[in-house]
């Protein structure tokens, strides 16, 4: 009687359309597919395999935690199981807030930490992202200034206390330089960082796959997913409530309004308002939910 074969546990790495790769602790990675035309696997997931040429993912094991993002048909999960979101941003070209704010939001939805992370701070024009930067600041997003092309080992080790041991990813609008801090992390990767297209104030997208990488040089378990720059998150699977939980500065607020399913719009008794009158939340961040809100009501 043939024995059945028995499964391998393995860690998605790399993700192009249906075709992957899993660490599953050998020498080199393994390629592998999906069953018949199934395509929700993602990098960072951990999965039961197989054994085959290539190797069969017959698993998708339980998810910490998901991003989304959203494209003109639908959303879809593009990675999972992180600890840390390294959201980027800089003063050129012109800055995303929309774009880091809904990062922010989408990382708070899953608990999963978030880190700011404002490049090429040498520009002269940082000073003014610095002060846009500050609400967020206050609500409790560390921020953390480096240049990743001017002084790329500085970065480096800037960034080391915050990658040691666990899965981060880089997220942020193109051009703002993730392949540039890909590159210092992971050096040998040859990331294409491409040239800012000045026509368009945008940076040209140069990732072309999503890709989990171990750091070099730290704690066993610290790796990185670089991931296409794109410019929007998905965040219409959220309810009401996850995106008021999701926004700090509401969520210490919550039932502390007159009406417990108020939406801090126009509800009489909105303690959300009134702190926005007061000048205590940013009008730009209550704007933020104000859109997200509208999107997911629609």
């Amino acid at each position: 009687m043939t024995q059945p074969q028995r499964s391998q546990r393995a860690r998605i790495v790399a993700a192009f359309g249906r075709n992957y790769l899993a660490d599953a602790g050998g020498d080199a990675p393994l390629a592998c597919v999906t069953r018949g035309k199934r395509g929700d696997v993602v990098c960072g997931d951990e999965v039961l395999l197989q054994p085959g040429d290539p190797a069969l993912i017959d698993t998708v094991l339980p998810r910490r935690n998901m991003l989304w993002r959203q494209d003109l048909r639908r959303s879809k999960v593009f990675a999972a199981n992180l600890d840390l979101l390294l959201v980027v941003t800089a003063a050129q070209p012109t800055p995303n807030l929309d774009l880091v704010g809904r990062a922010l939001i989408a990382a708070g939805a899953e608990d999963i930490e978030c880190l700011l992370v404002l490049n090429k701070c040498e520009l002269p024009q940082t000073a003014e992202l610095r002060r846009r930067l500050r609400p967020l600041e206050q609500c409790g997003y560390p921020v953390l200034e480096l240049s990743a092309l001017g002084a790329p080992q500085r970065a480096v080790e800037a960034l080391r206390p915050w990658l040691a041991g666990r899965t981060s990813m880089l997220i942020g609008a193109s051009g703002v330089g993730k392949s540039t801090l890909a590159n210092a992390l992971l050096p040998g990767i040859h990331a294409v960082t491409g040239a800012l297209s000045e026509a368009l104030n945008s940076g040209r997208h140069t990732t072309t796959s999503t890709r989990l990488w171990t750091l070099p040089g730290m704690p066993e378990a610290s790796a990185l997913l670089d991931s296409p720059g794109f410019q929007a998150f998905g965040l219409q699977h959220l309810s009401v409530t996850q995106l008021q939980h999701a926004l700090p500065e509401l969520a210490q607020r919550n039932g502390r309004c007159r009406f417990q399913n108020c939406t801090h719009r126009e509800e009489p008794g909105c303690v959300v308002r009134e702190a926005v009158a007061a000048g205590e939340i940013d009008p730009e961040r209550y704007a933020l939910y104000l859109r997200v809100l509208r999107e997911l009501l629609q």
